[in-house]
């Protein structure tokens, strides 16, 4: 079974930075799109950023700028860092794949990992 686990989560004042990580159990070198979602308490889940394989990138229009996600499929492993972070930016983050990872198909979720930005 294909797991996605994030790290990197944490407290940190406005103005502020985070690398956030999400590591894949498995190949993420095949066809597949990797995302970040956030959600904050009382919200529905929102769409934040999105890699696909070829390294193509789109971005929740809030945190255009400020955030950029990345991929390195030697560590299968999709990063989003974070900077300029704002209090509206708190929320459970979570990682996203739907594609190929080695030889299975999979559209899954990581468990989510809490970024909180004070003011």
């Amino acid at each position: 079974q294909v797991r996605l686990v994030e790290s990197g989560g944490g407290l940190v004042q406005a103005g502020g930075s985070l690398r956030l990580s999400c590591a894949v159990s498995g190949s993420i070198s095949g066809g597949n799109v990797m995302d970040w979602y956030r959600q904050a308490p009382g919200k529905q889940r929102e769409l934040v950023a999105t890699i696909t394989s070829g390294g193509s990138s789109n971005y929740k229009e809030s945190v255009e700028g400020r955030f950029t996600i990345s991929r390195d499929n030697a560590k299968n492993t999709v990063y989003l860092q974070m900077n300029s972070l704002k209090p509206e930016d708190t929320a459970a983050y979570y990682c996203h794949l739907r594609g190929w990872v080695g030889r299975q198909w999979i559209d899954d979720w990581g468990q989510g990992t809490q970024v909180t930005v004070s003011s």
